[in-house]
């Protein structure tokens, strides 16, 4: 298996992989779903709403964790989970520019 060698590429670039290989799952993007529409929850409310494994959903949870897309803080024995809206913020502003490439674009494909 190849390097990936990313130092080669910006830090905006590195960003915004990492944080589109954290969405690139079903379950992930189930979760942050979730998470907008009740704006906080507990693993366990995110185990029974998805309906996956609570060991598969905390394997879940620490992707979308990684990269900031939501946080968490303990309440006793469980953790809280919610969207990070500041890094939520800044994928946005990070992928905007690079959805939007099509639009100097149109009509010039073959």
């Amino acid at each position: 298996m190849g390097v990936t060698k990313s130092e080669k590429f910006t830090d905006a670039q590195n960003q915004v992989a990492r944080m589109a290989k954290a969405l690139a799952h079903p379950a992930r993007i189930a979760i942050i779903e979730y998470l907008f529409s009740i704006d906080s929850c507990v693993c366990g409310d995110i185990v029974n709403e998805i309906g996956l494994a609570q060991p598969t959903i905390s394997q879940h949870l620490k992707e979308l964790k990684t990269v900031g897309l939501i946080k968490g803080s303990v309440e006793g024995t469980s953790v809280c989970y919610c969207i990070d809206h500041q890094n939520w913020l800044l994928m946005k502003n990070l992928l905007s520019p690079i959805l939007n490439l099509d639009a100097a674009t149109l009509n010039k494909c073959c």
